[in-house]
């Protein structure tokens, strides 16, 4: 059995390889026989290829217009690469090897051979996307690669170059149908020729060269408007994928814009949420604060009542006392009057005459004296001691009751000196406390401290209005 081999460029349509488009020479019953051998992004593998001889480059680069930012950009809208290259390979064709016959089956399993093998005869060729085709007349293998060359002293040094990649290879530019290109295209048919012999099928290079020739230049104008097609297709979906980019621009932008809103927002709430937090806890800490001061307050104003009736009492008591005080006094210049009196009887004691010892007369015998001058005055002197000793102690008891009362008058004063220094402080106190009330008021505000006032009494009336009922409950029981 002998069949042609054809080997020649593609135009490099990834869609159509893949049937995310489909032509109308293609039987969409028959694509699930294809086989995918790979298919990566393009885009991911020039960052796993380039990116690092990128890096390199652009860090020796002194001027930043020099500079790289994107290799795979710089390839797409440059002249003197492509992006990638593509290349075809088929066996026989539609009347010898038609996709629908056993040969066209055979055709398949040494394409799938071919290919196993492909890489690793080209190191320099990174396949990125392989398909081979059973869903048209003849099954077909469509190869999409990148060609890389490495150590290079112009660019990169690791970069794109089908000429270098080929070259690295082995296939050195001769004349002008003798180029890299073609020397490599023919190797390849020789490795597929040698893969067919496995199963075989020997190559025909024969008087029939012309006749493929021409099934393989219809197979290629096939391809040509089969590429336009799709090209048109593809312009079509570019300018509605445009289209669409813009909305998604424009709705991503939105989208940010409302993002930077939302999270504006969410900034403003959570510094809202923040104050009222600190709000409340300042209102529970105020409410907490003059719950205590109105505690304290009635507290006071309980105290100030008890010292103000303890004030009563004692005022009381002083009067009583200025009273005594009063009659004290007056007991006192008594006593000084007695005492001048006294003095006055001293003296008197020593002037007067019944007081006076007369000299005895001269017939006078010493018994008669005695019974009738002496002793008669040493009675009367005995009855004014015993009654001066008698006022001496009365008057030494008034002093001594009169010194407790005015000891008593001292410390009464000294209590109510005491007091009124308290009194003072707990006025200054309460002076503190409505003043600290007064800044509570300006700070919260008037109507939430009314609130808060008319809350506390509610309470208290529920409070007590409980108890009463309570009380009544158990009154009730007891019965």
């Amino acid at each position: 059995m002998e069949r042609t081999i054809s080997g020649m460029m593609g135009k490099g349509s990834v869609n159509h390889n893949t049937r995310a488009f489909s032509a109308k020479n293609v039987d969409k019953e028959r694509s699930r026989d294809n086989v995918e051998f790979c298919h990566e992004d393009i885009k991911a593998v020039y960052h796993e290829l380039f990116d690092e001889a990128l890096e390199r480059y652009n860090a020796k680069q002194k001027r930043s217009d020099r500079k790289i930012e994107n290799y795979y950009e710089k390839i797409r809208q440059g002249k003197q690469e492509k992006l990638f290259y593509e290349v075809i390979f088929q066996i026989g064709n539609r009347d010898d090897m038609n996709a629908r016959s056993e040969e066209g089956q055979l055709a398949k399993q040494i394409l799938i051979d071919f290919m196993t093998d492909f890489q690793s005869r080209n190191p320099n060729l990174h396949v990125f996307s392989a398909h081979l085709h059973m869903d048209e007349e003849t099954p077909h293998i469509h190869i999409d690669f990148v060609p890389v060359i490495t150590g290079s002293k112009r660019g990169l040094d690791t970069r794109v170059s089908l000429k270098g990649a080929l070259a690295e290879q082995g296939f050195e530019g001769g004349t002008r149908g003798a180029t890299e290109w073609n020397q490599w295209i023919e190797s390849e048919k020789k490795e597929l020729a040698a893969v067919m012999e496995r199963y075989g099928v020997e190559w025909l290079q024969k008087g029939t060269h012309n006749k493929h020739l021409s099934v393989l230049d219809y197979e290629k104008q096939e391809r040509v408007k089969e590429v336009a097609e799709l090209d048109s297709q593809l312009a079509q979906s570019e300018i509605a994928l445009q289209t669409a980019s813009k909305m998604v621009d424009s709705q991503l932008a939105r989208a940010e814009e409302l993002a930077e809103m939302g999270d504006k927002f969410q900034r403003q709430n959570e510094e809202i949420k923040a104050d009222n937090a600190e709000l409340e806890k300042t209102y529970v800490d105020t409410k907490q604060s003059y719950n205590s001061l109105l505690a304290k307050n009635s507290q006071l104003i309980f105290e100030n009542e008890d010292l103000e009736q303890e004030k009563e009492r004692r005022l009381s008591g002083n009067r009583e006392l200025e009273k005594q005080q009063q009659k004290l006094q007056k007991e006192l210049e008594a006593m000084a009057g007695s005492k001048v009196a006294l003095e006055r009887n001293v003296r008197a004691y020593d002037e007067e005459k019944q007081w006076q010892l007369p000299e005895p007369g001269v017939m006078q015998s010493a018994k008669s004296y005695r019974e009738k001058v002496a002793l008669p005055l040493i009675t009367r002197l005995k009855e004014l001691v015993k009654s001066l000793t008698i006022k001496c102690v009365g008057l030494m008891e008034q002093v001594k009751k009169l010194t407790a009362k005015v000891n008593q008058q001292g410390e009464d004063i000294a209590w109510y000196k005491n007091k009124i220094k308290e009194q003072n402080s707990t006025m200054e106190h309460l002076q503190e406390k409505a003043e600290d009330l007064e800044r509570v008021k300006q700070y919260v505000g008037a109507d939430k401290i009314q609130d808060i006032i008319d809350n506390v009494k509610e309470a208290e009336r529920l409070q007590a209005e409980q108890k009463r009922l309570q009380r009544s409950y158990q009154n009730r029981m007891s019965r």
